[in-house]
């Protein structure tokens, strides 16, 4: 995981939401890869972009001076809801890496009755992973009829936990701020904890107020997590490159 990490921390671009959102969170100018991609390299800030495979063969191929790729493997359309939600594998290790990966995502929807599903066809892809020498990366997020609330601190532990069982390399978890700064610190650091060696990426989730995701990421920072995974908190607003480096400034500080 060093090659996605700077002084120890990591911020990826996350711009796999197309898959899972259909076209509701673009407009003229972030619905075309390349107007991300030239954030990714202007901003000389993120360690890491994250694509679904037709984004990183059609465009990041194409492409120099970007951060280091990382290709997610399985996705859901959100036509279906989300009530006991399902991700198949879509693309192989393989493939991900003929595109130019240097690590690969997959989404396990912990709660969901095809949790077990989701959690067999990762461990196959870890060990593949493990045998390739690149990272594996779980996006362990909460859903099912069993989950009230995505972003409780304790499942999102239990979440944590179950990715360094399963030999994930990095988990991508939704973490919410509720307010109470000495809280969260305590929360997030519990759930950090459970991760062990599994390094832990906070999801910038939709688009919020400046200050909203300035005061997570300086949570993410204080509890020692390893970085954040930003997405539409990024290249859905007019000045992209600029938030991008606030957001580094207080990370990589």
């Amino acid at each position: 995981m060093d090659r996605f990490l700077h002084n120890g921390k990591g911020l990826l671009l996350a711009y796999d939401q197309g898959f899972e959102h259909g076209p509701s969170d673009f407009n003229s100018k972030n619905v075309d890869p390349k107007y991300i991609l030239d954030i990714a390299r202007d901003s000389g800030v993120f360690t890491g972009v994250i694509f679904q495979k037709g984004i990183a063969e059609k465009y990041y191929s194409e492409n120099s001076g970007l951060p280091p790729l990382i290709v997610k493997l399985n996705g859901k359309t959100n036509l279906h809801g989300d009530e006991e939600p399902f991700a198949p594998l879509l693309c192989t290790v393989d493939e991900a890496l003929e595109l130019g990966a240097s690590a690969v995502g997959y989404t396990v929807y912990v709660g969901s009755e095809r949790e077990a599903e989701m959690t067999e066809t990762f461990s196959k892809v870890v060990r593949e992973c493990n045998q390739k020498g690149i990272p594996t990366i779980g996006w362990f997020y909460l859903r099912g009829k069993q989950i009230s609330n995505p972003h409780d601190p304790e499942k999102l532990a239990y979440a944590a936990r179950l990715a360094l069982e399963l030999g994930a390399d990095g988990v991508k978890l939704q973490f919410a701020i509720s307010g109470d700064e000495a809280k969260d610190l305590i929360n997030l650091k519990w759930i950090i904890k459970n991760a062990g060696k599994c390094k832990v990426f906070i999801s910038g989730g939709s688009k919020a107020a400046d200050e909203e995701i300035f005061s997570l990421v300086k949570i993410v920072k204080a509890a020692g997590a390893t970085g954040m995974a930003v997405g539409r908190n990024i290249w859905q607003r007019d000045n992209p490159v600029e938030f991008a480096k606030q957001i580094a400034d207080i990370l990589y500080s």
